[in-house]
């Protein structure tokens, strides 16, 4: 089977300016979104940090609650206990029974209101919870409508563009393969290393269309002869003159 011919200078150059304009319409897209992905992901990490937070309080608020009914538990065990020994000390038949059932009433006295004292500090801090847990669920209810909006919008562009994305990214996928693994690796470093995604750009005005820098006259020359690749001293973008761009546009 005869070798596959290699690509000339040209044709590969052609396939870079092809597939940078491919990359141009999909960024143009993303454009579109704007801002809305990284939002939506944003609001979605708030969201749940708050309800989560929401929930750590609703625990804390139920620990308290439980703090309260043992308390009072312990508090009709007190009364109980104070009632029993008041009636004893009708019956006592010495000092040293009077003043043994003094000390357990004055005891039991102390219990309560030991207990009585935590289930105030426990109400109070109920009462601040639930102070914070209204506020953290108005903002959360909030923080969910504004996710809804987001969603919707970013939903919509999506629903418009998704066919083309999906046809443009099957394009660049298939035209992928055919550039020289070399050029493809530059081209993908080179595109993320710029917001604007340009790797490969014309030169207009004897100028770097990506960085706008001067370019020599001789190197001008060389662009147009598509005889090797030249890159821009500058900005290292790959650069092609306006008519075999404008071929392949």
């Amino acid at each position: 089977m005869a070798k596959k011919a290699e690509k000339t200078i040209e044709e590969k150059l052609k396939d870079l300016v092809a597939l940078q304009n491919i990359y141009s319409k999909l960024d143009e897209i993303n454009k579109l979104k704007g801002e809305l992905p990284l939002e939506v992901s944003d609001l979605e990490d708030e969201i749940l940090g708050l309800e989560k937070r929401v929930a750590r309080l609703k625990e804390d608020r139920e620990d308290l609650e439980d703090v309260i009914t043992t308390q009072r538990m312990k508090v009709k065990e007190s009364e109980a206990l104070t009632a029993r020994y008041e009636e004893q000390l009708n019956n006592v038949k010495n000092s040293r029974e009077f003043d043994a059932l003094n000390k357990e009433i004055e005891m039991q006295k102390l219990e309560q209101q030991l207990a009585e004292k935590r289930i105030r500090e426990a109400e109070e801090q109920i009462t601040a919870k639930n102070a914070v847990i209204e506020e953290s669920e108005e903002i959360l209810k909030s923080r969910q409508a504004d996710l809804e909006v987001k969603k919707k919008e970013l939903e919509k562009i999506s629903a418009e563009t998704l066919k083309e994305e999906k046809a443009l990214a099957k394009k660049a996928e298939s035209k992928r393969k055919g550039v020289e693994e070399r050029y493809l690796k530059a081209f993908d470093r080179i595109r993320k290393a710029y917001a604007n995604g340009l790797a490969v750009v014309i030169y207009e005005r004897d100028s770097c269309g990506g960085c706008h820098a001067k370019i020599p006259t001789q190197k001008q020359v060389e662009i147009r002869q598509h005889k090797k690749i030249i890159i821009c001293e500058h900005c290292g973008r790959i650069l092609v003159d306006p008519e075999l761009a404008e071929a392949i546009a």
